[in-house]
């Protein structure tokens, strides 16, 4: 699952669920707990979110769909409050593939730097309409080719 390292002051999350670190209940799960313990480690000023392997992460674990750990706590939404409500700064840094619920996650980042070679794709309807997620522009606008 994610690990959690930091170099210096910066704090670095990184996905590890191969080969397409989705955002499954056990990585929801250590996405969350890794925040945390960035937040409260007073020698951290910054977190940067990344993925293992060739991609950032394609969204949700289908493996999952219709078993209780796809809406287990905590649930994508509970993952993105935290990254939103976290009180240091927080910088995806996308590379691959990010997908549906693993863009959503890049799109609620205060600061998203992708890879030429990214490729981004929101599952629903086109950035920036969505009025829960204005957000998502950020991630859109950081990926250098999207498809909608």
């Amino acid at each position: 699952m994610s690990t959690y390292t930091r170099r210096g002051s910066v704090a670095v999350i990184t996905m590890a669920n191969p080969p397409m670190n989705t955002m499954s209940h056990a990585n929801r799960g250590a996405v969350r707990a890794a925040l945390a313990a960035a937040n409260a480690d007073a020698e951290v000023k910054a977190v940067v979110i990344t993925g293992g392997g060739r991609v950032f992460s394609s969204g949700a674990e289908i493996r999952e769909f219709n078993t209780p750990a796809a809406t287990a706590a905590p649930a994508l939404g509970e993952v993105i409050k935290a990254i939103e409500e976290s009180p240091k700064p927080v910088v995806a840094a996308i590379h691959g593939v990010a997908m549906g619920g693993g863009w959503r996650s890049a799109a609620t980042i205060a600061s998203a730097r992708a890879a030429r070679s990214s490729r981004c794709r929101r599952s629903s309807s086109a950035c920036c309409r969505a009025p829960a997620a204005p957000s998502a522009c950020r991630a859109w606008w950081a990926c250098n080719r999207v498809w909608t």
